[in-house]
């Protein structure tokens, strides 16, 4: 099977479908593009209630980007505790977090320059 060229935007919707695939909550989209010295473009940060729901969110991120995308992560961090998952797309960086490592590493403040679009209110 031929690999897929696809665009920044069609990987955020597909992570985003396989986030709300499992009920992840309060998705954010932060766009680096114009900060200087950046590791990637985008990130997209979202909530788990437990380990399980963010083990289920990496998985289900994973799964189905794999499947429509035909894109593999080329980094993923921290599935075991899955406290704060990472899954590294390169241009895309995915930050699956529990809800109460989320408000202590805020991230979305440490990147305060970004452009942050609210995907998802938590529920």
């Amino acid at each position: 099977m031929a690999k897929k060229n696809i665009s920044a935007d069609e990987l955020i919707a597909t992570v985003i479908k396989g986030i709300e695939e499992v009920k992840g909550e309060d998705i954010q989209l932060l766009d680096l593009r114009d900060i200087d010295n950046t590791v990637c473009d985008y990130f997209i940060v979202c909530s788990g209630n437990s380990n399980t729901q963010v083990k289920a969110i990496s998985s289900s991120v994973q799964k189905i980007v794999g499947k429509e995308a035909q894109e593999k992560a080329w980094h993923v961090e921290g599935e075991i505790n899955a406290e704060w998952v990472l899954i590294d797309y390169v241009n895309i960086v995915v930050h699956v977090f529990q809800k109460q490592i989320r408000e202590f590493y805020d991230i979305e403040s440490l990147w305060g320059d970004a452009k942050i679009t609210k995907l998802s209110s938590s529920n």
